[in-house]
């Protein structure tokens, strides 16, 4: 057992490294590459921001676990809004200036609905991945699309700014790209051992280990980055970073592990977690978006009430593991 816990800690460690390594590699080498600023703050970026949920649950669904990979899809999902963007609203109010990422909001809540359809039934079947799967390849060319008349979004200089922090040669970027994921898998799969060995320990179901532990792990790097965007006060890179990375989590993360094993939910996962992870889901669009005159920003009272969601939920979650 504690050579399990090892495992979890140094997996987790070296994920968040090499998810930033890679993150930092693939937008450099996508702006040698002639990408726009907007296309890889709307693509690259969140793409990136969601590469370790992806490389958990897909090798969590390879190795038998699927109720892993959906667990760290959505419990990911419920810490980028409560943890990510609850705290770093806490902090500084966020104002939100960005059209784009507004226009990508309600395409989040209309994939919460799709989701909880599919759990409906208790199964995310191949079938069903696949229609996630073909969702996520349409999102990826309408962003294509929009970010060609959408030059003069705030969102645009938000990202160069970030890239100009970090500039890197073209070989640089492209080896802290293969370094950054050959690191993310290698990372990935200790990570997952370690918490099936955990789950297995406590007698819990591999679910409400990828609820809590890993999905907090996995939204690491979202933190950070956030944390740094808004030092650099690259308020909609923050939210941007949330939204795209929960598009994804929902669209690539759960489509590409039930692709590779249909995924058996009980009824628990729609009533409880699908239930948290979109009513924070719509607090966050509700607190974005102008109302009545009422400025575009989230305010620390706002971020509050989203931190309060997930630590109450991440509370319950926990109380399950100490009374099983």
């Amino acid at each position: 057992m504690l050579l399990a816990y090892i495992a979890v800690l140094v997996g987790l460690a070296l994920l968040i490294w090499s998810a930033e390594k890679f993150i930092d590699g693939a937008a450099a080498t996508s702006r040698w590459l002639g990408l726009s600023p907007l296309l890889i703050g709307m693509l690259v970026i969140g793409f990136g921001t969601s590469a370790p949920e992806m490389t958990v649950s897909v090798l969590a669904a390879m190795q038998g676990n699927p109720g892993l990979a959906v667990g760290n899809a959505y419990g990911s999902n419920i810490a980028n809004i409560g943890l990510v963007l609850g705290f770093v609203a806490l902090i500084a109010p966020l104002a939100v200036h960005s059209d784009v990422i507004r226009k990508e909001m309600p395409l989040l809540v209309a994939v919460m609905l799709l989701t909880g359809f599919m759990l409906f039934d208790g199964w995310i079947s191949r079938w069903e991945a696949v229609v996630l799967l073909v969702a996520l390849v349409l999102f990826i060319g309408v962003s294509i699309v929009r970010s060609r008349g959408q030059a003069n979004d705030p969102l645009v200089d938000e990202v160069a700014q970030s890239l100009d922090s970090k500039p890197m040669t073209r070989g640089k970027a492209l080896m802290w790209t293969l370094v950054g994921l050959v690191l993310l898998i290698v990372s990935s799969r200790l990570l997952v051992w370690g918490a099936v060995e955990i789950a297995v320990g406590f007698g819990v179901s591999d679910l409400i280990i990828g609820l809590t532990v890993v999905a907090i792990g996995t939204s690491l790097p979202e933190l950070a980055s956030s944390i740094s965007a808004l030092r650099r006060k690259e308020h909609d890179m923050v939210l941007g970073n949330v939204v795209g990375s929960n598009l994804f989590n929902s669209l690539a993360v759960v489509g590409l592990a039930g692709v590779i094993h249909p995924i058996e939910m009980g009824r628990e996962v729609l009533v409880r977690d699908w239930s948290v992870m979109t009513c924070m889901t719509l607090l966050m669009v509700l607190f974005a978006f102008s109302w009545r005159g009422r400025p575009r920003r989230i305010n620390r009272v706002e971020g509050g009430i989203l931190l309060a969601l997930f630590l109450a939920y991440t509370g319950y979650m926990v109380s399950i593991v100490v009374t099983t």
